[in-house]
């Protein structure tokens, strides 16, 4: 686990936080995007505030556990909006009463049972990543407290069967650890979610994440070949087969589960010979909607590339890509076993049908002895600004600027009357609530039956009003997506942000389903209390 401190109340690593006049200098760009008054940078609160803890470890669990109030904060939030305007004022009020952190399986079932013997809330930690208010200790009346049992000493990769091609790893292991630890082996998972640097296995596989591959496998599902997952009534763990038709499927418990069902502490992952060659483009659209037309060909051609990442004008011009107005199509594929150039010239003759241009060419690039890459390029500034984005947001909640981002996905019939009407009601939520913003689009990810469209939303906010503003602007943009046949989340999870059109999403007998499970799994109720089901 790295040494170097991250941000009680913002996304990663403290010192990244800008001084107050690099602030105040992206102030003065932002100020008038915004069309509101000129931005004035502020100062987060010196200390957090937290409440006193309710409950104390046992004697017996005191050498896993850790009531100090750096922890408690440390483990009050994920890293949404929401979180992070918060934390920003020291509001800290949700904390959990202590933070566990366990060695092993018997260390976690010994907090767990301790948990329901004594009604506190048990709500598993990986990265803190959440966005969807997933690790909040907002668990209503009924608990004597809540406990906050972070995995991430559970780290090993445990075995490697290079013949299969997959790995069992431990739940806790983050994306840089587990990979650097496949990494002797000639071995990647290739599971990018932009959280990749802190977020975890176990986290990916309760959320159901979303990482590197815009096509083909998009989520961490496609990479899942068992569970092994710890509940109150006994372990939970799946056998490892490349299919199976033998029933409703029991990886389908534990993935995108939440932590509602049982703590996942380890899991058999598909994984792959590292990529040897690769090939990129950025692909100029006049408009976004012949962007799309193109991406829908592509998506359909049976080329599955790696990265199909639509960016609409406002998105280009944010991350610097482009401010002529274009939409750009970030563009690339990838192998360890051939050169892909034959993929991308159809890829790009696709795209030149639809009127796309590639100004700069295509990028060839092998990681064989004696070869080297071609450096640049708008597909380069898109992922430095991706990779930055979410540091970005912590300067934009000091500003005073909500800046937040969702995302759905729909059948490509329905996408020009969601994506319609979700400008519509965002830009028009803005001038309402904000008295102005802006609203940008790109696909993150994309099928053959349809994409999956990616939202940030900009707006001044209200000094003191700021949960209240990001509150109703989410309720606008959740109602537009669950209006026009989108899901309220293709890959940020449920929480207990999304809970309401989740409600309303799902089937009522698969409703009644998950809550007989959960009651047959957790009899106490006490995993991750209001999430998914409950309270």
């Amino acid at each position: 686990m790295s040494t170097r401190a991250t941000s009680i109340w913002g996304w990663g690593y403290a010192d990244k936080f800008p001084d107050i006049e690099a602030r105040r200098a992206l102030a003065e760009q932002v100020s008038p995007l915004l069309g509101g008054p000129n931005l004035e940078p502020r100062e987060p609160a010196a200390s957090p505030r937290l409440p006193p803890p309710r409950v104390a470890p046992p004697e017996s669990l005191a050498e896993l556990c850790s009531a100090e109030d750096s922890d408690r904060a440390a483990h009050t939030y994920g890293k949404g909006y929401g979180d992070l305007v918060r934390g920003f004022h020291g509001d800290f009020s949700p904390a959990p009463d202590f933070v566990a952190r366990p060695h092993n399986e018997d260390d976690v079932r010994a907090v767990m049972e301790w948990c329901a013997d004594n009604r506190v809330a048990l709500i598993p930690f990986g990265g803190g990543t959440s966005v969807v208010r997933g690790v909040e200790a907002a668990i209503g009346e009924g608990f004597h407290g809540a406990v906050s049992l972070d995995m991430r000493r559970m780290d090993r990769v445990v075995e490697v069967d290079p013949l299969s091609r997959a790995a069992r790893i431990q739940a806790g292991a983050t994306g840089p650890v587990l990979e650097a630890r496949l990494a002797p082996h000639g071995l990647t998972l290739r599971h990018f979610p932009q959280s990749f640097e802190f977020s975890t296995l176990g986290g990916w596989i309760a959320t159901r994440a979303g990482g590197h591959f815009a096509t083909l496998y998009t989520h961490i599902d496609d990479l899942v070949q068992s569970t092994r997952m710890l509940t109150p009534r006994g372990l939970h763990e799946t056998r490892r087969l490349p299919a199976s038709g033998a029933g409703p499927a029991p990886d389908r418990l534990v993935l995108g589960s939440e932590g509602t069902l049982g703590v996942i502490t380890e899991a058999w992952v598909r994984v792959q010979a590292r990529p040897l060659f690769r090939a990129n483009a950025s692909v100029l659209f006049p408009d976004f909607a012949t962007g799309v037309r193109a991406v829908r060909e592509l998506s359909q051609s049976g080329l599955h590339p790696s990265n199909c990442r639509l960016l609409d004008e406002r998105e280009s011009f944010l991350n610097g890509v482009t401010g002529d107005g274009s939409s750009v199509l970030v563009l690339a594929f990838e192998s360890a076993d051939h050169p892909p150039r034959a993929k991308m010239e159809r890829a790009l003759a696709i795209t030149a049908s639809h009127g796309g241009e590639c100004r700069e060419g295509a990028r060839y690039r092998s990681d064989e002895p004696g070869t080297r890459a071609r450096p640049g390029g708008a597909a380069e500034s898109w992922r430095s600004a991706f990779i930055e984005a979410p540091y970005l947001q912590n300067v934009m909640v000091s500003l005073g600027v909500i800046a937040d981002t969702f995302e759905t996905a729909c059948t490509w019939d329905r996408f020009d009357a969601l994506h319609g009407a979700i400008l519509e009601s965002v830009r028009g939520a803005l001038e309402r609530i904000c008295g102005g913003g802006l609203v940008s689009c790109r696909f993150t990810h994309v099928y053959p039956d349809g994409p999956a469209p990616y939202y940030t939303f900009l707006g001044p906010a209200r000094p003191g009003g700021e949960w209240e503003q990001w509150m109703a602007l989410k309720h606008a943009a959740s109602d537009a997506v669950s209006a026009h046949g989108g899901t309220i989340t293709h890959h940020h999870a449920v929480g207990r942000l999304h809970r309401p059109w989740y409600d309303r999403e799902r089937p009522e007998p698969f409703a009644l389903a998950l809550r007989a499970v959960k009651q047959a799994l957790d009899p106490h109720g006490i995993l991750n209390p209001g999430v998914l089901v409950g309270p």
